[in-house]
């Protein structure tokens, strides 16, 4: 799992992942990266592990470099998840994270609420509700992965 150990936001995540791990019985290795010429030692390190796939954790820092971060999972052959559909586009296996427009949508309807009067302290917090999956089936190709039929079903996005 790559994370941002200068990002706080990271630690509930951290917590899921590590008992999803332990539920599955895998060992989760957490590798951090916060500066971006971190990138080359880790995935030297994770290949030296025998790494079976990687999560790359929803981060700014990372979002910033998914192309890099793409091309970096590619070269080393390393089957990953992001939680941003451009990492798919890039070029990575997979991504399960917040449908970005959705968002917008939604914080267009909140700013309408605003300026129609309405105060902000009192509209409820909301979260995100639209999740979507992006698989990526050339990658899945190149890294000898077969991508079960029950799983393309569900993905929101299939890149041939």
């Amino acid at each position: 799992m790559l994370l941002n150990p200068a990002n706080p936001n990271t630690e509930a995540q951290l917590r899921d992942l590590q008992a999803a791990a332990g539920t599955l019985g895998l060992q989760l290795h957490v590798v951090h990266a916060s500066v971006e010429h971190d990138f080359d030692t880790i995935f030297a390190s994770l290949a030296e592990r025998i790494a079976g796939a990687l999560v790359i954790i929803d981060d700014p820092f990372f979002l910033n470099r998914i192309k890099q971060l793409a091309a970096l999972t590619l070269r080393h052959a390393l089957p990953t998840i992001s939680f941003a559909r451009e990492f798919v586009v890039a070029g990575g296996l997979m991504s399960y994270g917040v449908n970005i427009p959705d968002t917008y949508r939604l914080a267009g309807l909140y700013a309408g609420r605003i300026l129609k009067g309405e105060k902000p302290a009192d509209l409820p917090v909301q979260s995100p509700t639209k999740y979507e999956l992006v698989i990526n089936l050339k990658t899945a190709k190149v890294l000898g992965i077969d991508v079960p039929p029950t799983l393309l079903a569900r993905a929101d996005e299939v890149i041939e």
